[in-house]
């Protein structure tokens, strides 16, 4: 399974809501924006038309990797940007800055490829868990980018106290994936680290001008250098930490309510998340409404099975609550409590026909869509729905690096290191999913296992979604009475 091989093949629209007021101060504006982070997006808007950090505001964090719309409201003065990957539509005015509350939903389109006609039975019958059990909504990879690079939890240096360490992890650790002239900034800081009357060669060195200066002013008061951070970015790295945290105990408590054999791992960047398949009853009524806190100094709970669950990972990050308040700046560094649902129902779910996929050849791609409330993740619906083909990101296929760099031809088909074309390789074998060790949350190995019998394909011809769903049906029942008999 591949997702994001192409731009378009994750597609996301914000359905918004606003107060236009003809004489409020903020100017609302479209913004459709294709292999750029909201936060990228935003800083080029604010270097090209000179604007102070804080200047713009918006509803939401979108995925770099696709075409996304999302609304941004820029305070103070009228902006225009046509650019191929970053387009402003004008939408009216308003007397408030934009927040979270003014998203009422996502929709989401996306193109799942690399795909073989016999996992289409598998996806008919996620589908219908999906639909009938919901999701885990967890935090998903692309909330851990600071993993990927090497970074670490910048929000544990804060916790201890060490300034220095977590500006040092900011600012001064390149990532061997980063191809870009911020990953050679960050190079050059680790290489001068104290030098702060070293002159940075690249542009993009603009975007840390004001911790550098701070650090000219006051070289050991690594406190306001790291304060110098733009704010929505400094709230990004405690909330990353805060994610972590909200993942690891919805983990244990679904290990604490479901048994082990409806349950099944899968990897993601910080480790390893549990879902679901089956659900009784009693346990659908427990967790179907159940939130768990992102927690905080001030957290507390109501809820046995959640409060023994967030000791569990307090106990495991050797943290009690106390220690997530951040004694040196408490105003302008701290962590919020909030209430996230355990579960997240897509909406208007549609799985299209299957048609042959054009990047890689022999494979068949299909067309998905569906909604989620803000703050929910399409990748985790997509990977529950195709959990048969989910695998560990490659250091290719997660690297950043500039949009003309990217390969013109399908990325299945090419060594990114060598450029040289390559052979399709066999998908990996995939085991029980109910296999799974509570401790760890990994598979259990097993020596001398039975080959998996053929799971009878469904036909890839122009069939739809409720076509799809009595074929799982049918495919269920008859293993249930298989069972049985043994």
């Amino acid at each position: 399974m591949k997702i994001k091989q192409k731009p378009e093949d994750f597609s996301v629209k914000e359905s918004y809501r606003f107060d236009e007021v003809e004489t409020g101060p903020f100017r609302v504006y479209l913004m459709d924006k294709q292999k750029l982070s909201t936060f990228d997006a935003v800083g080029r808007i604010q270097q090209q038309f000179g604007l102070s950090p804080g200047s713009v505001s918006y509803c939401g964090l979108k995925d770099k990797q696709g075409r996304t719309e999302q609304l941004i409201a820029v305070k103070g003065v009228d902006i225009d940007m046509q650019d191929e990957d970053l387009r402003l539509k004008y939408l009216g005015r308003t007397d408030k800055a934009l927040s979270s509350k003014n998203t009422t939903s996502n929709r989401f389109a996306v193109t799942v490829r690399q795909l073989k006609p016999p996992e289409l039975s598998e996806v008919a019958i996620a589908a219908t868990e999906v639909q009938r059990l919901g999701v885990v909504n967890y935090f998903d990879s692309q909330r851990f980018g600071s993993l990927k690079h090497g970074q670490g939890f910048i929000a544990k240096d804060l916790i201890r106290g060490d300034f220095e360490a977590a500006l040092h992890n900011y600012l001064a650790k390149p990532s061997p994936l980063d191809r870009t002239d911020d990953g050679k900034v960050k190079q050059f800081w680790a290489s001068n680290w104290g030098d702060w009357t070293a002159k940075v060669p690249y542009d993009a060195g603009h975007k840390y001008i004001r911790i550098i200066k701070a650090l000219r002013d006051e070289p050991n008061d690594f406190v306001n250098a790291f304060l110098q951070i733009d704010a929505d970015y400094r709230a990004l790295l405690l909330f990353t930490y805060q994610s972590y945290l909200w993942n690891e105990g919805v983990r244990r408590l679904l290990q604490l309510v479901f048994p082990r054999e409806h349950l099944f791992p899968m990897p993601y960047q910080a480790g390893t998340l549990l879902h679901h398949t089956d659900a009784t009853p009693d346990v659908m009524a427990y967790i179907k409404h159940r939130t768990f806190p992102l927690l905080a100094p001030n957290s507390s709970f109501n809820d046995p099975k959640v409060e023994e669950a967030v000791k569990w990972v307090l106990g495991k990050e050797k943290l009690t609550l106390e220690d997530l308040r951040i004694e040196e700046a408490p105003r302008l560094l701290f962590f919020r409590h909030e209430e996230r649902p355990v579960l997240v129902n897509p909406a208007k779910l549609v799985i299209g026909k299957p048609r042959p996929d054009e990047l890689n050849r022999g494979f068949i791609k299909v067309n998905i869509a569906f909604t989620l409330p803000p703050g929910s993740y399409a990748t985790l619906v997509v990977k529950r729905l195709f959990h048969f083909g989910v695998k560990k990101e490659t250091d290719e296929e997660v690297a950043p690096r500039p949009y003309s760099d990217y390969p013109q031809v399908s990325s299945s088909t090419v060594d990114h290191k060598s450029g040289a074309s390559k052979k399709p390789v066999a998908a990996p074998v995939q085991h029980s999913r109910s296999k799974v060790d509570h401790k760890s949350g990994e598979e259990k190995k097993k020596a001398n296992l039975a080959p998996a019998r053929p799971v009878p394909a469904l036909q890839a011809g122009p069939r739809g979604f409720l076509a799809q769903q009595r074929e799982a049906k049918k495919l269920k029942a008859s293993r249930r009475m298989e069972n049985s008999k043994r």
